[in-house]
């Protein structure tokens, strides 16, 4: 997919220019695992995100919509690979749960 080498080029460049830290590099990520969502590429997207998730975190905070974002795309991951087991779709869950209450 084009669109998901050129997403790729851009994270790297904003690693390298702003840091891993840096918001833009962390929506950079966020576009690269929505891309890898899409192309249903599970396991590649849940081992960026994982990456992502704790950066996410303590750089803009647990309840940052990009951090809920990335949370949630983690859940759609899990819920949705086809040769996912019992325990993602627990995990699944347990994470959109957690989502929807901090969301309000």
């Amino acid at each position: 997919d084009e669109a998901l080498v050129l997403k790729r080029h851009i994270y790297a460049r904003r690693v390298t220019m702003l840091g891993a830290s840096h918001e833009r590099t962390i929506l950079s990520g966020s576009n690269i695992a929505c891309s890898l969502n899409r192309l249903q590429l599970w396991d590649e997207m849940k081992s960026l995100t994982r990456d992502q998730l704790p950066v996410a975190r303590r750089t803009l905070g647990a309840d940052h919509d990009l951090t809920l974002s990335l949370e949630e795309g983690l859940a759609v991951a899990l819920a949705s690979n086809a040769g996912g087991t019992r325990d993602g779709l627990l995990e699944a869950v347990t994470i959109m749960q957690d989502v929807v209450q901090r969301r309000r």
